[in-house]
């Protein structure tokens, strides 16, 4: 899965750090996200799209289904 947090994150002039206090999370979670290394969970996904007021899957890529 890849997301576009980095991008969106940018797009706002936010900092990292900036970021993961709006999500209440710590700057790893949102460095780890943005370099692939973490897949964000449900309710973080949830919170982060609602963050950007995006749908989900306009935050997070899917790749490897079934049908790919």
């Amino acid at each position: 899965m890849i997301n576009r947090i980095q991008e969106l994150r940018k797009s706002r002039k936010l900092t990292q750090a900036e970021l993961a206090s709006e999500l209440e999370v710590t700057r790893q979670t949102v460095i780890s996200l943005e370099k692939g290394k973490y897949n964000a969970s449900l309710f973080l996904a949830h919170r982060i799209a609602e963050f950007f007021d995006l749908p989900i899957e306009d935050v997070f890529i899917f790749e490897g289904g079934k049908n790919d």
